[in-house]
């Protein structure tokens, strides 16, 4: 069973589905037992309801007239679900090669990608190294993308926090 209810509160207009004890307003949460609610419709058709609706939502904007023009809802749903195409059928009709584009959908244009943010891979790179050097570290985060004027800077920063040392050269973690 489908109504067509309204708000007192508010004027809005939507749809139960079934018969709850007490219905609340979906645009002002106004609470009240499902009797009380002034029903426009009751249906077993979800449709017939969508279309009872929408017709009174285009009556109070003074549109009544186009949506009598319109097909009902169900009728429009069947549109849409035979005139769907999908991506290959659009691609080759487009004039393009379906595996072309699969295969540049896999490559990245940006080159390697990164995994993590640049501070992640910094210390990842002091994770994964064993006592590198400030250009092992330069290399390791390059590979993934962090330009080494980052790099020199997040190892001054963590330097300076404590978190990693550097003696002779070398780095690593705390």
């Amino acid at each position: 069973m489908y109504a067509v209810v309204g708000c007192s509160e508010c004027s809005n207009l939507w749809i139960i589905e079934g018969r709850s004890e007490t219905t609340q307003c979906p645009r002002c949460g106004s609470r009240r037992p499902y009797e009380k609610r002034k029903k426009f419709v009751e249906t077993d058709d979800a449709n017939h309801a969508r279309d009872v609706r929408a017709s009174m939502l285009a009556n109070r904007q003074g549109e009544g007239e186009a949506f009598a023009n319109l097909d009902s809802f169900s009728d429009l749903e069947g549109d849409v679900a035979d005139g769907v195409v999908d991506e290959t059928e659009y691609l080759e009709a487009s004039g393009l090669d379906v595996e072309e584009v699969e295969a540049a959908g896999d490559r990245d244009p940006r080159g390697p990608s990164r995994t993590g943010s640049k501070t992640e891979i910094v210390e990842r790179a002091l994770e994964n190294l064993e006592r590198p050097t400030e250009d092992e570290i330069v290399a390791y985060a390059d590979e993934r993308g962090v330009s080494a004027s980052y790099v020199r800077d997040a190892l001054e920063k963590l330097v300076r926090r404590g978190a990693v040392s550097e003696s002779g050269g070398r780095y690593r973690t705390l």
